[in-house]
C-alpha cells in the first residue's frame, strides 16, 4: 500500500483550489433553476397569452402596448402602459434569454424588472377601478398579467436566492481550504525547526 508524502498534500490542496476556482466562477456565472425552469416557461407564455386578452373593455393588451385607437377610447392610463412594456421587456424578454443562456446577471435582471412590474401592475389595475364613469373597468388579461408577473417574480428570486446560497457554500470551502494551507505551512516550518534542533542535539 502506497503511502503519500508530506510534499503530495500541499499538491493535491493546490489541485483543489483550482477546482474550486473554476467551480466559484461558473456559479459566478451561471444559475440552475432545475424545475423551476418550467414554471417560468410556462408564466412567460401566459405573459404573452395576456396580450391577446382583454385589458380592459374590449381593449386588448397589445392595444395598450401600441397605443392604438381602441386604447385612446378606453382611456388607457399611463400605469397600464408602462406596466405592459415592463412585462414584455423585463418578464418576458429577460426571462427568456435567462433562461436559454443561464446567466445569473440575465436572471437578475428578470427579477429586478419583474418586481417593478409587480408594483405596477397594482397600479394599473387601481387605475381601471378608478376609471370615469363609463369606462370598463380591470379585464381579465389584465388580472392574468398581473398575477403572472407576481408568480414570476417569486420564481426568479428564489433561483436567485438558491445561487447565492451555493456561491456562500463556495466561499465557505475556500476558507476551509485556506485553513489547511497554513496549517500544513506551519507543521513544515516547526517540523523543520525540530529536525533542525535535533541534529544539533
Amino acid at each position: 500500500m502506497n503511502e503519500k508524502s508530506p510534499d503530495d498534500r500541499p499538491r493535491e490542496l493546490d489541485a483543489l483550489d483550482g477546482e474550486f476556482d473554476d467551480v466559484e466562477r461558473r456559479i459566478a456565472r451561471e444559475i440552475d433553476p432545475g424545475a423551476r425552469a418550467m414554471v417560468v416557461a410556462i408564466l412567460v407564455f401566459v405573459l404573452l397569452a395576456s396580450f391577446v386578452l382583454p385589458h380592459t373593455g374590449s381593449t386588448r393588451g397589445f392595444d395598450v402596448l401600441v397605443g392604438t385607437d381602441a386604447a385612446a377610447d378606453s382611456a388607457i392610463a399611463l400605469p397600464s402602459r408602462v406596466f405592459t412594456w415592463i412585462v414584455l421587456v423585463f418578464s418576458v424578454g429577460f426571462s427568456i434569454l435567462a433562461l436559454v443562456t443561464r446567466r445569473w446577471a440575465l436572471a437578475w435582471i428578470a427579477l429586478a424588472g419583474s418586481t417593478v412590474a409587480s408594483f405596477l401592475g397594482l397600479l394599473a389595475v387601481w387605475s381601471r377601478q378608478t376609471a370615469a364613469e363609463g369606462y370598463p373597468g380591470p379585464g381579465i388579461g389584465l388580472i392574468v398579467a398581473w398575477v403572472a408577473v407576481i408568480l414570476l417574480t417569486y420564481h426568479w428570486a428564489r433561483v436567485v436566492a438558491t445561487r447565492s446560497a451555493l456561491l456562500l457554500a463556495s466561499e465557505e470551502h475556500r476558507r476551509w481550504l485556506a485553513a489547511e494551507r497554513q496549517k500544513e505551512g506551519l507543521l513544515d516550518r516547526f517540523g523543520d525547526a525540530d529536525d533542525g534542533n535535533r541534529e544539533r542535539g
